[in-house]
């Protein structure tokens, strides 16, 4: 869908500097955008960039130098160019596929009006489905299921027994909802099973990654709250509880029963224990490791997480360790020692004690 600039420039409440008239086909990135294409700097470090750059017409900041295109002043060049992009991308929304012949939809299973159940879908006994649901074809959804409104499940989902979304949910392709949790009793020598008799309850406008996991409950239910956002590769254990509107990043792991308050952002490849809890509005830095419960608006990073600034500390204080050896040593030739000679002593003087 091409526009003008001064029309794009309408749509987001921009001013035009320069042409308005030039014809806009489509919105690329700075290193990607040529003839008839709009781009944005939302930073003064690629604003230099913009002379050299193909692009037709750019969005850019209110005090950003004029360069010789046209340009849209906006207080927020990112989110402009994003409400610019889809415009002009906008995707022509999906005709309602109704139920296929190829679906395999039980007789005591409800759907909604104008929803899309693909070929080789299955839905089961005492399931409802709400209103515009899309299920992709090779969905998987067990019986007594409650799927809300505008829900889409993409290919090869699989929802167990007893699982309930809200409205406006999208759980990506190959991702399981409701799994037994991996819960084991040691008796007489042998992994006895714990049986996992609880549900998952998931919120409103919650997205889930692709090949993701959020285990059943043992006796009540795993929950995630509305607004969270989870991305691919995330695992969330039995009776874990997400708060609302979480961010939930790639490879994080959630041991049974830990917890999160609202607004938590979680980074990659993150590791959460057991029957800990996390504070409103903490955030926590790629790959540490969650062991104990964490304040509201903490900033945690390392292994084990620590506060963010003294978890910078030890960072700085471990960089310095190869110069402080060299140190120690020219001390220890100043004083006519020798480094094994003061490690041997050491030794002895432990084995005396």
């Amino acid at each position: 869908m091409s526009s003008t600039v001064r029309q794009l420039a309408e749509l987001v409440g921009g001013r035009v500097e320069g042409d308005g008239d030039i014809v806009i086909e489509s919105a690329r990135p700075l290193r990607d955008a040529g003839v008839g294409a709009i781009t944005f700097v939302d930073h003064e470090r690629h604003s230099a960039e913009l002379g050299s750059s193909g692009a037709a017409a750019a969005v850019v900041c209110i005090d950003t130098p004029l360069v010789a295109m046209p340009l849209i002043r906006v207080a927020d060049p990112r989110s402009a160019f994003t409400k610019i992009a889809q415009h002009l991308h906008a995707r022509l929304p999906l005709p309602v596929h109704g139920i296929d012949p190829l679906a395999s939809v039980h007789a005591t299973a409800r759907i909604g009006p104008d929803a899309s159940v693909e070929a080789f879908a299955a839905i089961g006994a005492g399931t409802v489905i709400g209103s515009r649901c899309r299920v992709a074809s090779g969905a998987v959804i067990g019986r007594d299921c409650q799927l809300g409104d505008d829900v889409t499940l993409h290919a090869h989902v699989v929802l167990y027994d007893g699982t309930i979304l809200g409205n406006r949910v999208t759980v990506h392709a190959n991702s399981v909802l409701g799994a037994d949790g991996f819960g084991y009793r040691f008796e007489n020598g042998r992994h006895v099973k714990v049986p996992q008799l609880g549900s998952i309850e998931v919120g409103d406008d919650v997205e889930i990654g692709a090949c993701s996991t959020i285990d059943r409950g043992t006796f009540s239910a795993t929950r995630i709250g509305t607004g969270t956002k989870i991305d691919n590769l995330v695992m969330v254990a039995h009776n874990c509880s997400i708060g609302r509107h979480n961010i939930l990043v790639s490879q994080l792991g959630m041991a049974g029963s830990s917890s999160t308050g609202d607004y938590v952002t979680i980074a990659g490849q993150v590791g959460v224990v057991g029957h800990v809890h996390i504070g409103d509005r903490s955030t926590i830095g790629g790959q540490a490791a969650v062991t104990k419960d964490v304040a509201p608006g903490s900033r945690m990073l390392g292994s084990p997480a620590t506060a963010e600034q003294e978890q910078k500390r030890m960072l700085m204080a471990l960089a310095r360790l190869p110069e402080l050896k060299k140190s120690v040593r020219r001390i220890l030739q100043h004083l006519g020692l020798q480094t094994k000679e003061i490690t041997g002593r050491a030794a002895e003087d432990q084995h005396a004690a």
